[in-house]
């Protein structure tokens, strides 16, 4: 392949990837939000993660499954104790631990 359509091509891709993030960025950068946006805002990542998350944690092979997915189960101490502490290493060493667990002594 050419040296120039690799080139244009990864050029092409930072600029759909940058021009979208930034454009907002810098429209709202010397403005105030009203204080209901910035709420509904803060909410996204947490939105975000648990659709990236969810489908992992009750999908097994295409189809729901919780009974025998030591995932969803692990979810949920680690859930609880994630909101107890908000720790983000306890979360996941307890997380972690319980998997392994699992599968130690149930598989």
């Amino acid at each position: 392949m050419d040296q120039t359509i690799v080139f244009m091509t990864i050029a092409g891709m930072c600029a759909v990837t940058y021009v979208p993030r930034a454009l907002p960025m810098l429209a709202l950068a010397s403005r105030s939000m009203p204080a209901i946006v910035i709420r509904w805002l803060s909410f996204i990542p947490t939105a975000v993660l648990s659709a990236l998350l969810l489908p992992s944690l009750v999908l097994q092979e295409g189809a729901v499954s919780v009974s025998h997915n030591e995932f969803f189960w692990a979810a949920i101490p680690a859930f609880v104790l994630a909101v107890l502490t908000r720790s983000f290493f306890g979360t996941v060493a307890l997380g972690m631990a319980v998997v392994a667990g699992t599968r130690f002594f149930l598989m």
